[in-house]
Formats: structure tokens, C-alpha cells, sequence
């Protein structure tokens, strides 16, 4: 029996009684709503009457909308009539939070901007999720590969000539995470002068953060960073090893301390012994070879015993593992790190699959999942009542197709 099942019910909600609304797509905004819903912010998702797109993505989107829209309400309105942008903006002053990811001509054309919001209600809190902070760049279309590659994550990921983007959505996720923080800032500061403020967060500087680790070096050392793949690593033993069976493990030695422990446990003693590979220093400039040998000498080991003899040891080492073995991961069942969905859209709709939380606790809490991605305009009847719409002003709405 999972021990944290109860999590949703008893995790403390930091944000309970928060409104926020929520005018976004794919991932960016999506992921700063989902943070902000977590911790309890009552989250508002405005679609068009089709729903959002990334309800229906194939391949490597399909698990964008299960994934970052948990513990959020639907609401579909047609912006495209003055019916729907009055609703859609009665909605919006409503709110103590409106996050967004579309162009920012969209929202001016609907009234939906930061300027207009801000003087009918000097309280909202407006969080702007963009491809880029405003400056040259800003007219540009910007998507997770694009910053990538312009900012310098791809090369540092690739082999030297093949730049490689990393393989999940790391700025569109981390994105979403900084209008977050921003997003919290802001009330702080409103709880003090009652005053909202826009919040605005972007995929290339957030990239950017990204290198800056590389960047930094280059200031400090005038040497430019080697890719990941050829870099010269600060550790002499720190790599993947081909062992029994096709398997692989990596394994890492990063103090001399840690050595002389990866020697005794693994049964190494001429190595230990050699004092050309006393010092770390030492056995990063004898490293290709250093590798060649351990590669050898571990080759007919099996991945299962040198994770037990690593484990025992307390050293580092991890078997490679694909995203789909980590659904049945002891240590995130075990902790609560994963939790029950139920699908809401397309031939899988109704179907629970495992979701991943928040990586924090709050009072020693994971914070669970309240609700399951909603279906399209899921709270429409619901939420427009509580803005005041009479039941038959409603049932008008949705006989002329206005919301969904």
C-alpha cells in the first residue's frame, strides 16, 4: 500500500483561494499554470471551442496535455465573436493571475493585454511566457529546438560537428517554471503594496541560464567549453561502461577518497597501487587510457553486481535507464513521486496512467493530484455562473455556440 496516497487531500495548498486564468497552449504556460495549480491556485484553462491543439498531438506530444494540465478547470469560449472576448474578459478581471503564450497582438486585439487588465484591476497579476525578453530578437518565432540551437545547448550536448538538442523540453518546462517564481514574487509584493505587476518569461534567456555555467567558464579561463561528449572532465573516472550482455552502467570515482574505495570494492589492486594514478589530477591526464583499461577489466561484469558493489560502497553509479522503465520505479512508488491520471481526451479517454508530481514536499507532502486533466469546457456551466451568467443567459451561449 502506497503510504502517500492521501497526499492530494492532505498536502498543504499555499495558494487555496487564488484564481488564475490561464490563456495558453503546448507547454510553456501550461507548466506555469500547472505549478501554480499544485499548489492549490483554483487555475481557469481558456481553450477555443475546438479545444487546444495539443489535446491531439501524435508522437512525442502526446503527453504534453495529461502531463501539464492536471488540477486545472475548462472553460471554452469563441474569441472570434464579442460575445466570447466580453466573457473572456469578464473572466480575466476576475482573476488575481492571467498567464499566457500567444502573440502578443492576439491579446491586444481582445482586450486581454497586460495594459488593458492592469487598469480595470491594478491587483492582476500578469505572467507573459515568450520566445524572447523584449529586444531584437522579439519578433522572431521561437520553439524549445530553436533556443536550443541559437543558444549554445545544442552544441554543448552534440559530438563536435553534430549539435544535438536535448532530449526532453527543457526550456519550454523551465519556462513555465520561471513565470512561476515570478508569479510568486509578485504576490509577495502584492500583499505588501496591493499592487499586481507583469511577470514576463522566455525561452532564449531562460537557455541561456542554461550555458551559463559554460559561459562563465570561458570568462574565467579564456578556454572555450568542449561539447559534453569530448569535454574534458573535471574527474578521472566518470563515465558509461559497456558491461555483461549488451548492458550498460555508469560509474564515477570523484575524490581520491573515492578511488581508493572503487579499486578495493571492484578488485583493482595494481591500479590503486600505481602512484601515477594517485591524485585525480593525475588520472584525468591519464584518462584515455585509464578508460580502456576499467573498460576491459569490467566488461564481463554484470551491470546488477557492480550496482550492488557501487551501492554497498556508497559511490556513485547509475544504470541507463529509458522514461518508461521509471513508471515502475521503487523509489518513486514508494514515495509518492508518482499518481493516478485519468485521461480526458481521444480513444485512451477515461484510462488512468501514472503522472509525476512536483519535485518538492511541502510539510514533508508531495503536492498530489486534486483533479485530472479536465475534458473540454469540463467547468464552462459552472464557472460562468460564478461570474454571474443567469442559467438561460447561458443555455444562450451555448445555443449559439459562443462557449462550449
Amino acid at each position: 500500500m502506497n503510504h502517500h496516497a492521501s497526499n492530494a487531500q492532505t498536502a498543504p495548498l499555499p495558494l487555496a483561494g487564488l484564481r488564475v486564468v490561464e490563456f495558453t497552449h503546448m507547454v510553456m504556460g501550461p507548466t506555469c499554470g500547472m505549478v501554480l495549480a499544485d499548489m492549490g491556485a483554483e487555475v481557469i484553462k481558456v481553450e477555443p471551442l475546438g479545444g487546444d491543439r495539443t489535446r491531439y498531438l501524435l508522437g512525442s506530444g502526446a503527453g504534453f496535455f495529461p502531463l501539464f494540465n492536471r488540477n486545472k478547470k475548462s472553460i471554452a469560449i469563441d474569441l472570434h465573436t464579442l460575445e466570447g472576448v466580453a466573457v473572456a474578459r469578464k473572466l480575466a478581471a476576475s482573476a488575481d493571475v492571467v498567464v499566457e503564450n500567444f502573440k502578443l497582438d492576439a491579446l491586444i486585439k481582445y482586450g486581454l493585454d497586460y495594459p488593458t487588465l492592469n487598469a480595470a484591476n491594478p491587483r492582476i497579476i500578469f505572467a507573459a511566457h515568450k520566445g524572447f525578453l523584449p529586444g531584437p530578437y522579439d519578433h522572431r518565432t521561437a520553439l524549445d529546438e530553436v533556443v536550443q540551437m541559437m543558444g549554445g545547448l545544442a552544441y554543448m550536448t552534440g559530438r563536435p560537428g553534430d549539435p544535438l538538442r536535448a532530449g526532453s523540453s527543457v526550456n519550454d518546462i523551465m519556462g513555465g517554471m520561471f513565470g512561476a517564481i515570478g508569479v510568486l514574487g509578485a504576490l509577495v509584493q502584492r500583499g505588501i503594496t496591493g499592487k499586481g505587476m507583469e511577470v514576463q518569461s522566455a525561452l532564449f534567456e531562460n537557455n541561456v541560464l542554461l550555458v551559463g555555467q559554460h559561459m562563465l567558464q570561458y570568462a574565467v579561463t579564456g578556454q572555450p567549453a568542449a561539447p559534453m561528449p569530448s569535454r574534458i572532465s573535471a574527474w578521472g573516472v566518470y563515465d558509461v561502461f559497456d558491461v555483461k550482455d549488451g548492458e550498460q552502467i555508469f560509474l564515477a570515482a570523484v575524490s581520491d577518497a573515492q578511488w581508493r574505495v572503487f579499486c578495493s570494492v571492484l578488485g583493482l589492486p595494481d591500479l590503486l597501487a600505481d602512484q601515477e594514478l594517485a591524485t585525480n589530477n593525475q588520472r584525468v591526464q591519464a584518462r584515455p587510457g585509464l578508460q580502456s583499461v576499467l573498460q576491459q577489466r569490467l566488461a564481463h561484469r554484470s551491470a546488477a553486481e557492480l550496482a550492488e558493489l557501487m551501492e554497498r560502497a556508497g559511490l556513485p553509479f547509475a544504470p541507463i535507464r529509458k522514461p518508461e522503465e521509471l513508471l515502475n520505479d521503487e523509489h518513486l512508488l514508494a514515495t509518492g513521486g508518482l499518481a493516478d491520471v485519468q485521461l480526458p481526451d481521444g480513444i485512451h479517454a477515461g484510462q488512468t496512467v501514472k503522472t509525476i508530481l512536483l519535485p518538492i514536499t511541502m510539510q514533508g507532502q508531495r503536492l498530489g493530484v486534486r483533479s485530472s486533466p479536465p475534458r473540454l469546457g469540463q467547468h464552462t456551466q459552472d464557472v460562468l455562473a460564478g461570474l454571474g451568467y443567469a442559467p438561460d443567459a447561458i443555455e444562450d451561449l451555448h445555443f449559439r455556440h459562443i462557449v462550449g
